[in-house]
């Protein structure tokens, strides 16, 4: 396992092996961001999360780019107030907000990943004029819940349709979207006209939804909020402020978890059958991976993939398997998995056809 930490300068990369071999320990999944005060200013000693992450034992996912960082980390919990301490000697994290995971098994992050990216949300926006610093204003949840009691509120989902399909705030727009390149692009579509509404916008932690507020500040809307902390936080205050909550169903997440229970409501329905059901689950097919939802009748009758061409090829020895793929990369026209772009097969219909043929 390997940690890659920011240098001075990006074009240099520090690798050192690290491990997490201490299955003793309790930990405590975080997520906390931070966006330069303005735009592109973001400095950050060098290797200091790398160094903090040593101290600890903390293992995770950071982004780091010249508008900020963001952060998913699996922090022991006997070292976490050390953790926060060691964040706050830095100018950067002072009074940074640190979520902690409603639900959490310990085995979010095995390994310690550390990426210098051009920006830690790839938002597909070229304008110079932007500054992604220029926030709306914050909500905190029961100001959130006011404001959904509003004739005059539009409530964005800023996340990915396979988010927002397991689990949403009643009465959201929720764009179809893949990335969030594509949720900018559409919700000003669906926005457009109506500047002057409440636009309040949310997201898992807070930070597609704090830089979604910048864009649509820069584009004229008037009143622009964003969910301080995102679902996570706003589940969490739920149940330590008993405030009536008005997320249903599950917080999708990008761990090992792949979701956090928030209410009991099941939304979504499986790919497959059409059964109620909010279980994510990658294909077993190597060559496929897609992600899907799937119940668990038709994960034993499917063997865990997607489609009956990849049940086959999931059940061939791994040697097969090797074989298949190095004989598809040298004909690119032939397609082992159904997913191998952004492109959503609707399953169904797929298993439907290889099952007549």
């Amino acid at each position: 396992m390997y940690a890659r930490w920011y240098q001075e300068d990006p074009a240099h990369w520090g690798i050192v092996s690290v491990s997490r071999n201490n299955n003793s320990l309790i930990f405590d999944l975080t997520i906390f961001h931070s966006l330069a005060k303005s735009s592109g200013d973001f400095a950050f000693p060098e290797g200091a999360i790398f160094a903090i992450c040593g101290k600890t034992t903390a293992f995770g996912r950071v982004y780091i780019a010249h508008e900020g960082i963001n952060a998913q980390m699996s922090v022991p919990e006997q070292n976490f107030s050390d953790f926060v301490t060691l964040l706050n000697t830095y100018q950067e994290f002072k009074g940074v907000d640190i979520k902690v995971a409603v639900e959490d098994d310990g085995k979010s992050f095995y390994k310690l990943a550390i990426k210098v990216r051009n920006k830690i949300v790839a938002d597909g926006i070229n304008d110079s004029s932007f500054n992604p610093a220029d926030t709306g204003e914050y909500l905190t949840s029961q100001k959130f819940n006011d404001y959904l009691e509003s004739t005059d509120t539009i409530v964005v989902d800023m996340r990915n349709h396979y988010e927002s399909e397991v689990g949403r705030f009643k009465n959201a727009y929720c764009p179809d979207a893949d990335t969030f390149r594509e949720e900018l692009v559409q919700s000003l579509e669906f926005l457009t006209g109506q500047e002057d509404k409440n636009i309040i916008m949310y997201c898992t932690g807070g930070i597609r939804c704090e830089k979604a507020s910048s864009y649509f500040k820069h584009k004229g809307f008037k009143n622009v909020y964003s969910l301080k902390g995102g679902i996570i936080q706003y589940a969490n205050d739920v149940k330590k402020y008993n405030l009536e909550n008005k997320f249903i169903g599950k917080n999708f997440v990008f761990d090992e978890r792949v979701g956090e229970r928030i209410t009991d409501d099941i939304i979504a329905n499986c790919h497959q059958c059409d059964k109620p059901s909010d279980r994510h689950m990658n294909c077993r097919n190597d060559d496929c991976h897609l992600l899907f939802i799937q119940c668990e009748m038709c994960e034993q009758a499917m063997s865990g993939c997607c489609t009956l061409r990849c049940q086959q090829i999931a059940a061939l020895p791994i040697e097969e398997q090797r074989k298949l793929r190095k004989n598809r990369y040298k004909s690119p026209t032939e397609t082992l998995s159904v997913y191998k772009s952004r492109l959503r097969p609707n399953l169904r219909d797929l298993i439907k056809e290889r099952v007549e043929n």
